[in-house]
């Protein structure tokens, strides 16, 4: 039968009809299951079949993608409302997660169809790429829920993610007062001026010997002492509030961006140097113009490995005193409340902000980096 088939479209044969025999099979597995779903989804579920049963013989490359697409968004649907019927949470049989192992068959077609798009135009590629992480991200959602609904959980252990999103709905200004007391007062200011002082002294340590001697080692010394140590220090120094936190910060970015800086500066070959110096060239017109180009990819790398270690160490300061608020307060609140579906919110504030964060730096890079080799080798 696939014999005949491009390869496009078999890959997208054996999901599809995985999707149409199981949902034919189903209703002799899941009787109740069955009974209980309205005529109103019934029709989107035909659909879906349906698609799936096209697409296996028919579509190929993006459309086979977006129909796939198509036909795991309503089977999704579909088995969200199954799972949380009252009679069925924690007690589903194997026929639907054969049903659900089949729609991911059907995300693992669409994505693999999105992630191979070429075309001429700049922007189409670049949505594609965004859409295929995308699609992938909510697709763990989708079975994070079912999994855990499925199953029957308990909340203890890990709450669904609709719990968690109820949350947010409940208790969103009390999550935004969190953000801004440990992202706006603490993180920020941190990062500002650890990054900008290990930036500073990277310049100085780059020209003096003894100093990239005597210092790397020392940054790597310290580098290595955990937050647990310095937290608890950094408290009584400088009090409960954003202050105490910001120097954690502070200590924990300062030193991968000195190291990071004082490499990148040291890229520059003799023969470029040797160029400049023939034209003329001053020092601070060599920096300017021949090292510090050089080295914006290392800047550049450990901003980025920064905003991860200073909102991690942001959130574990808080742990040892601060103001009844922030996210490390809450974490470490609402686990001894044994409120963990508030707790996971916080953690997803922090992973969005901590990726946001990640994701800007990446996209100033590419903006001032654009001509550097690197660039070029990744873009290619």
């Amino acid at each position: 039968m696939f014999g005949q088939l491009g390869s496009p479209a078999r890959s997208v044969a054996l999901p599809a009809l995985a999707v149409t025999l199981v949902a034919l099979v189903l209703p002799l597995t899941d009787t109740l299951a069955w009974q209980q779903l309205p005529l109103s989804l019934l029709g989107p579920l035909a659909v879906a079949v349906a698609a799936g049963a096209i697409i296996s013989r028919r579509a190929a490359g993006i459309a086979g993608g977006f129909v796939a697409l198509a036909g795991v968004a309503t089977g999704a649907v579909v088995a969200t409302w199954i799972v949380h019927a009252d009679s069925l949470t924690g007690h589903v049989s194997w026929g639907f997660w054969c049903y659900v192992l089949a729609l991911g068959l059907l995300v693992w077609r669409s994505m693999s169809a999105f992630s191979t798009v070429r075309s001429q135009r700049k922007v189409l590629p670049q949505i594609f790429r965004l859409l295929v992480p995308g699609i992938f991200g909510i697709w763990l959602i989708v079975l994070w829920e079912l999994i855990v609904v499925g199953f029957g959980v308990p909340r203890i252990l890990l709450p669904a993610p609709s719990m968690i999103g109820d949350v947010f709905v409940e208790s969103g200004s009390m999550l935004t007062a969190d953000f801004h007391q440990t992202v706006i007062r603490s993180v920020i200011p941190g990062f500002v001026m650890g990054n900008v002082a290990g930036f500073l002294i990277a310049v100085i340590v780059e020209r003096v010997m003894f100093l990239k001697r005597g210092l790397l080692p020392l940054g790597n010394l310290i580098s290595a002492i955990p937050i647990v140590g310095i937290a608890p220090i950094m408290v009584m120094w400088f009090g409960f509030d954003w202050q105490s936190k910001a120097a954690v910060v502070v200590i924990m970015t300062f030193f991968p961006m000195l190291v990071n800086t004082v490499i990148g500066l040291s890229e520059s070959t003799n023969i470029e140097i040797d160029l400049m110096r023939s034209y003329g060239a001053r020092y601070w017109q060599e920096f300017f113009r021949l090292r510090l180009p050089n080295a914006l990819p290392f800047i550049f790398n450990a901003l980025k490995i920064n905003s991860t270690l200073a909102l991690i160490g942001a959130i574990v300061a808080e742990f040892f005193g601060t103001p009844i608020v922030g996210m490390g307060f809450r974490i470490s609140t609402e686990v001894g409340r044994m409120s963990l579906e508030t707790v996971w919110a916080t953690i997803a504030v922090a992973a969005l902000s901590g990726s946001s964060f990640y994701g800007l730096l990446a996209l100033l890079e590419r903006r001032v980096t654009f001509w550097h080799a690197s660039f070029q080798a990744s873009r290619n």
